[in-house]
């Protein structure tokens, strides 16, 4: 994106993963403005129950066994795609770490969440069983060089019976919920401590 718009202000949204993107990635210190959508760090005593035991169950017992004899895990078990082996296994111990990937001591990119100092809003969904406000919060603890700002939305905001983790994007929350991230987006960017 620099190479084409080198001057303009720089925002972006990240989804779930997207806020680890955001936290991890070297050249974060370019953004202006981010927007996480259900972004947390996966620790699976914060997500609530039942799903939290169903999350333990089939990472420990069914995903690293599967992904160590197959090479991988497929996706059609429960977790969506199919992930290679070893990402799988990395992923699956740090959902064992009550402080997720920040207890990994080998996981270089973390150092990165600090050099991100723009703003930050963390849109938390209610009715999220993986995305709680605790891991929410967890996640928004990494970023040190900024004041994130959490965000929580009841199904009922949107007029909707749920969300979930995945449903904020969908066409019927447009008018909702995206002109509230659309407003954030756009605003000016903010002063840049020196």
């Amino acid at each position: 994106m620099r190479t084409v718009w080198p001057a303009l202000p720089l925002a972006v949204v990240g989804h779930s993963f997207g806020g680890h993107g955001v936290g991890r990635a070297p050249n974060n210190g370019e953004i202006v403005r981010a927007l996480l959508v259900a972004s947390h760090a996966g620790y699976w005593r914060l997500f609530d129950m039942p799903e939290s035991y169903r999350v333990y169950l089939l990472m420990r017992f069914v995903g690293v066994p599967t992904a160590k004899i197959l090479g991988y895990m497929p996706g059609k078990l429960g977790i969506g795609e199919d992930v290679p082996r070893d990402v799988f296994l990395e992923w699956a111990s740090w959902l064992m770490k009550p402080r997720y990937f920040f207890d990994d001591a080998t996981l270089d990119a973390l150092r990165n969440f600090a050099k991100y100092r723009g703003a930050l809003r963390s849109i938390h969904i209610t009715d999220d069983p993986w995305a709680t406000a605790p891991a929410v919060d967890l996640l928004c603890s990494g970023f040190t060089g900024t004041a994130p700002e959490r965000v929580d939305i009841r199904p009922s905001d949107a007029g909707a019976a749920k969300i979930g983790h995945f449903g904020f994007f969908r066409p019927e929350h447009r008018d909702r919920l995206w002109r509230g991230a659309a407003e954030f987006l756009a605003a000016s960017p903010p002063a840049r401590a020196q």
